[in-house]
């Protein structure tokens, strides 16, 4: 399994929109779909969103209506748009694809 990367994390503002992307060779293609969770300084990892092979889209109630799940399938890549982040957004970003966690991208949303 190739461990995906996650560039697209960084400071920003609060109300400031970022978008993160999750990249792999053959990701899109996967059965098993990508999610993408977050973990806050000391508190545990939460699910943040998927998308699955269908693309079929869920979300978190604290990111509904905030974010968006997409995939490009040409460049073998799924996207999280964040629009008005809030500073509770902060955190690091990671996607989760068959298993195999990326390795995470902070995101820091200043009040």
């Amino acid at each position: 399994q190739v461990q995906p990367v996650e560039p697209g994390g960084g400071l920003v503002q609060a109300g400031s929109s970022l978008r993160l992307s999750c990249t792999a060779p053959g990701l899109t293609s996967k059965v098993c779909g990508v999610a993408w969770f977050r973990q806050a300084s000391g508190k545990q990892r939460e699910w943040v969103s998927f998308i699955g092979s269908d693309d079929r889209t869920v979300y978190a109630d604290s990111v509904r209506d905030r974010f968006t799940i997409s995939k490009d399938k040409a460049k073998d890549t799924v996207y999280l748009q964040m629009n008005n982040l809030k500073p509770e957004d902060t955190g690091i970003y990671s996607c989760y694809v068959c298993n195999v966690w990326g390795q995470g991208t902070q995101v820091t949303v200043s009040s």
